[in-house]
């Protein structure tokens, strides 16, 4: 039987990645319900209005189809912002690369720290922030150290960065919204990042802490950051450039450990 017609007049979709695919020119309820998922999955975390905006749909009708994926613990909402829910990252593998992550992560940052002797870093995207997932940190260091589980501004240091140069468009737009940084210049060093493959930051966000930081891609997915860090007096240009054969070769291993079970 077909479906009733609904009140809500759609909006213009032309740019929306989420494409619409009944003859009419309007989505059956599935097919609203599976691009609402859709994209609250792909961007980590986001509001209703951006949903709405994105999906070309009424505000009134993404809040419904939002209500009924949290019935179904599809997703999760704190605070009018909605992520996937443990039970979709499940589903997605996601809760065992993180598991992975977490298991195999002091390993390869110790070995990473003793070869470089500065400090290592593996850090993940959640929605529009990084959180430091694991740290290896020398005496020297000490100072400048990230604490594990520290919640990151997107938008300031290399092992940030390079998460976002390879964020969904939606959290990229939402992040420079919020920015101290201009749309241009924070647009330029994303695009600077997925040109050259890598990011180094001096002094964002800890003085006289810089950093340089490479994304660890399976299968072409951005699963994480590794980062090498330390005091901008004995982390200039020079020892940057000295220490990428080091940080590449780590990660390197870490992509091939993560195949195994990605």
């Amino acid at each position: 039987m077909a479906e009733s017609p609904d009140p809500d007049k759609r909006m213009n979709t032309a740019n929306s990645p989420y494409p619409a695919h009944d003859d009419g020119g309007r989505d059956t309820s599935l097919e609203r319900g599976l691009r609402i998922l859709s994209a609250v999955a792909e961007t980590g975390e986001t509001n209703a209005k951006n949903i709405a905006t994105a999906l070309g749909l009424p505000l009134s009708t993404t809040y419904r189809y939002l209500k009924t994926l949290r019935s179904f613990d599809l997703v999760e909402e704190f605070g009018g912002r909605y992520l996937p829910s443990s039970r979709l990252s499940s589903w997605s593998g996601a809760a065992t690369t993180r598991s992975h992550l977490l298991d195999v992560g002091n390993k390869f940052l110790r070995q990473l720290s003793t070869r470089s002797g500065r400090t290592s870093v593996l850090a993940v995207r959640e929605g529009r922030n990084a959180v430091c997932l694991r740290q290896v940190a020398p005496d020297e260091d000490a100072e400048i150290a990230f604490r594990t589980y520290e919640v990151l501004p997107l938008d300031r240091g290399a092992g940030q960065r390079v998460l976002l140069a390879h964020a969904p468009a939606q959290i990229i737009a939402e992040v420079i919204a919020e920015s101290r940084h201009t749309e241009e210049t924070l647009l330029a060093s994303l695009h600077r990042i997925r040109v050259d493959g890598f990011a180094y930051s001096q002094s964002e966000l800890g003085t006289g802490a810089n950093a340089l930081s490479y994304p660890v891609t399976v299968r072409g997915e951005v699963l994480c950051s590794l980062t090498l860090a330390g005091r901008s007096e004995r982390f200039g240009n020079t020892t940057a450039a000295s220490l990428k054969p080091v940080l590449l070769e780590a990660v390197e291993a870490l992509r091939a450990e993560l195949l195994e079970v990605c």
